[in-house]
């Protein structure tokens, strides 16, 4: 298999692409070619990562800047940050060609053009306490977002019909989640996908599967045989299984979860050594074709700010 990697350079120019040296693997079913590793800036501190299909999107959490990256010819773009932005999750929005990101500690959720990066519209979520808005999913009714220290799930709905047309920042609200969901010490819920009219998150320090009605807000913990998911990261579905990273340990669970999601299966664990190349510490996944690009977010590295991070490739199995 040929090795090659494409590199996000630090002198990438805000707002304009540059086409960068690449290398690849070659998918079985003869589809262009796909890196085994992509470079991100040295300090780029990278948490979420998610696809429109042809690009990847990663986001950072020293400035909440983006980077863009053409999946086949490398060519980046990369939209700038703020002092005192962040992002964490992050997920395309088709119809309206838009970013979702969360704000992390900002109590934030920020809408990007995908082609410029510019910000459109910002939805806050105050609380009398700490919040972390974690990770979100965007569906046909709304936008979903997680929040890491409490039992709130965060809502931004969209309009009747099929406007595409971005929700005024007054309608975001906050759904108290009731039922199975137990708060513990750490990170509570963290990844977050929809299945059809419910959502699945994890609970990233109990390592629970948890089934969310988004309107009632109750929430049930999925029977998975006993079968935990701890330091559970980032959530994508694949085809009829469900990816979930486990950052500190280096590894992703393929998991088989029934129709209703009321029950779920470990088939499947992608371990270190089945990635193209090294990772460390993998946060979130994006499923393009068959492969699984996840994000080395390097928790706990030293000297993060000057630390080398990468975007590493696994072939997705299902």
């Amino acid at each position: 298999m040929r090795q090659f990697r494409w590199a996000v350079g630090l002198a990438v120019m805000i707002m304009a692409g540059s086409v960068l040296p690449a290398s690849a693997h070659h998918d079985h079913d003869r589809r262009p070619a796909q890196p085994d590793r992509i470079e991100l800036p040295n300090g780029w501190l990278p948490e979420g990562i998610t696809t429109d299909g042809k690009n990847l999107y990663s986001g950072s959490r020293a400035d909440g800047a983006i980077v863009k990256i053409a999946i086949r010819s490398g060519r980046t773009t990369r939209f700038a940050g703020a002092a005192g932005r962040v992002a964490v999750g992050i997920d395309y929005d088709r119809r309206r060609d838009v970013l979702w990101v969360a704000g992390g500690a900002g109590k934030q959720v920020r809408a990007q053009d995908a082609d410029t990066g510019k910000v459109l519209a910002t939805y806050a979520f105050p609380s009398a306490g700490a919040r972390f808005v974690n990770d979100l999913t965007v569906t046909r009714t709304g936008v979903y977002a997680t929040d890491s220290l409490s039992k709130e799930l965060l809502v931004i709905p969209f309009g009747h019909g099929r406007s595409a047309k971005l929700p005024a920042a007054g309608r975001a609200r906050i759904v108290p989640l009731t039922g199975d969901l137990q708060l513990a010490e750490g990170n509570n819920l963290n990844g977050i996908v929809s299945y059809g009219r419910s959502l699945v998150a994890v609970q990233s320090n109990t390592g629970l599967l948890l089934r969310i009605d988004p309107r009632s807000g109750r929430t049930r913990q999925v029977d998975t045989g006993g079968t935990t998911f701890v330091n559970g990261d980032g959530l994508e579905r694949g085809r009829g299984v469900l990816y979930v990273v486990q950052n500190r340990f280096n590894k992703i669970a393929v998991v088989d979860l029934d129709r209703r999601q009321r029950t779920g299966e470990l088939v499947d664990t992608i371990e270190r050594s089945d990635f193209a190349d090294e990772i460390d510490v993998p946060s979130t996944v994006a499923l393009v074709h068959r492969s699984l690009f996840v994000v080395n977010a390097r928790f706990g590295i030293a000297s993060p700010g000057t630390a080398a991070y990468w975007i590493t490739r696994a072939d997705a199995r299902r």
